[in-house]
């Protein structure tokens, strides 16, 4: 399971809930709902009114919310945590090697531009 990243695009929100290092997080600095689109992954756990840096495209370190098989295509759990795609926007996919064999593992994704 990995923890390298290879972040190409680097930006920030202001969080407007409280954030977590290795999930999901909407361009309004919020938790996205479950399958809806994410601006990118953040890096570290934030307070409500703080920066949160965001790894938008390249490859992010992410938590896993259940097992996920190499080189799946994830969209986001309710609390910003990758799963495997099911009716929801796909957000990346797992690396090359990586996979997930249950909850709370950190996996390498390759963020895809989210369009729905």
């Amino acid at each position: 399971m990995g923890r390298q990243s290879t972040p190409i695009l680097t930006q920030s929100v202001i969080a407007t809930a409280a954030l977590t290092a290795d999930r999901f997080v909407t361009i309004a600095g919020a938790v996205p709902a479950a399958g809806a689109s994410a601006y990118g992954v953040g890096r570290s756990t934030v307070a409500i009114g703080a920066r949160q840096t965001v790894d938008v495209l390249g490859t992010a370190v992410v938590e896993a919310g259940a097992a996920i098989a190499e080189g799946a295509f994830v969209q986001t759990d309710a609390s910003g945590r990758a799963i495997t795609k099911a009716a929801g926007v796909t957000l990346g996919r797992l690396a090359p090697g990586e996979v997930a064999t249950a909850a709370g593992q950190f996996v390498e994704v390759l963020l895809l531009p989210a369009t729905a």
